[in-house]
């Protein structure tokens, strides 16, 4: 917020007010304009969903009155006489250091640390199910216990950061993230709870209730239930879902299953790092990045377990070569990328050109690029290669009808990935 008009509200609120000032100042002040609203705070519906009309997605703010509500009472009509008001645009992603999955713990931390767990030291008493899918996997999207011949639970969890400024498609894009690692494994969700992390007095929590709004319906429309969850006060925003679902023992996707021979399939375009670090960095919006990431991946798992597809992972934070890796290392095999035939998203290769390319990506690159042969291909399209996608699609060591073929299943080479330019 300008300085001027801080200093105003401080010298003519009451202490109660000033306190709130300040704090909606720091939050939101590097997107203010002058707007004519009254002494309250709001979150204003722009019309991209519909959101209960008490719902605004702006955040109001009334300077030169006693006292700043924190509730918004109905709806807005005139500012009072005489009161400065400012119309302060919150965007959520400023208060993150990192955004979606490419604020994930670096692979190779991530492969050390998972590392001290696998030893088998420690085993359940009396487990009550056999686990089929668990670490000795080589780093699946889930955990898979058995219950029969013919069922299987499929458990996972998954939360972010914002990625995006609109707290409605940043639930819908998170709840489609968590929602996929049950599709990668072939599986069906059937039950999911939220997992909120919130800075209450920060941010407003009609905002919040926004967050969780669009993580419902996303779950609701994938047919899997939503009820209840865990909430934290935290400095930066997280949420997420812990979602629980079924699968066929015998059909399930793994990645230790790939077979030479095979097509390698890429269900989404990539580049939704580089657009969403552009989002970040200048408020761009870019709608088709989110539609995509907000898309369920459950169409493409149907399809791909009636192909008789049986490995295959999600693309998400590791980026396709990072993904591509695990998935060559814990089948023992060689993939090899097309990349000419790799689908972008438009303007990904414009912001990458720009620069616009996360730490999460650059890290990326640097943990898998000893496992990779390149042959002469230019270092942009590496790092698009390896780019953070949240709620990307799935990579699949199978032909699925619709999606492109990216490369293929070879028998183990000198490297696990091959790129051919």
């Amino acid at each position: 917020m300008e300085e001027e008009v801080v200093e105003e509200a401080l010298r003519s609120s009451s202490p109660e007010g000033r306190r709130s000032v300040k704090r909606l100042a720091e939050a939101y002040g590097d997107r203010t304009h002058p707007a004519g609203v009254p002494d309250r705070i709001g979150v204003e519906d722009r019309g991209g969903h519909q959101a209960p009309a008490r719902l605004r997605r702006e955040v109001y703010v009334s300077l030169g009155s006693p006292k700043i509500p924190t509730r918004d009472p109905g709806p807005c009509r005139r500012a009072p006489r005489g009161g400065s008001v400012r119309r302060v645009t919150v965007r959520l992603t400023q208060y993150a250091g990192g955004g979606g999955c490419a604020c994930k713990i670096p692979p190779g931390e991530l492969d050390a640390l998972v590392a001290t767990l696998g030893d088998g030291a420690s085993q359940p008493k009396d487990p009550a199910a056999e686990l089929l899918v668990g670490l000795d996997g080589g780093g699946d999207d889930a955990a898979v216990v058995r219950l029969d011949e013919e069922r299987a639970v499929v458990t996972t969890a998954d939360f972010f950061t914002p990625v995006v400024d609109d707290p409605y498609d940043w639930g819908r894009i998170a709840a489609a993230n968590a929602l996929s690692d049950v599709y990668a494994m072939g599986g069906t969700p059937w039950a999911a709870v939220n997992l909120l992390a919130w800075p209450r007095e920060t941010l407003p929590m009609e905002l919040a209730a926004e967050v969780l709004r669009g993580g419902r319906d996303v779950a609701h429309a994938a047919g899997c239930q939503v009820s209840g969850g865990h909430s934290v006060t935290d400095p930066e925003p997280k949420y997420g879902m812990s979602v629980v679902g079924m699968v066929h023992p015998g059909r399930m996707l793994r990645l230790d299953a790939a077979e030479p021979g095979r097509a390698l399939t890429l269900t989404k375009p990539l580049g939704s790092g580089v657009l969403n670090a552009r989002h970040k960095a200048t408020g761009t919006v870019f709608p088709e990045a989110v539609a995509v990431m907000a898309e369920l991946n459950r169409d493409a798992s149907v399809a791909a377990v009636a192909a008789g597809v049986r490995a295959g992972t999600d693309v998400t934070g590791f980026g396709l070569l990072g993904h591509a890796y695990k998935l060559a290392r814990a089948s023992n095999v060689t993939v090899a990328i097309d990349a000419a035939a790799v689908p972008l998203l438009a303007d990904a290769r414009a912001a990458a050109e720009d620069g616009f390319v996360s730490g999460g990506t650059r890290r990326n690159l640097a943990w898998v690029e000893p496992q990779v042969a390149f042959d002469e291909l230019p270092a942009l399209e590496r790092l698009l290669l390896a780019d953070a996608q949240t709620s990307g699609g799935l990579l699949l060591a199978g032909e699925v009808p619709g999606h492109p073929v990216i490369g293929e299943v070879l028998p183990r080479g000198d490297v696990p990935v091959v790129v051919r330019g």
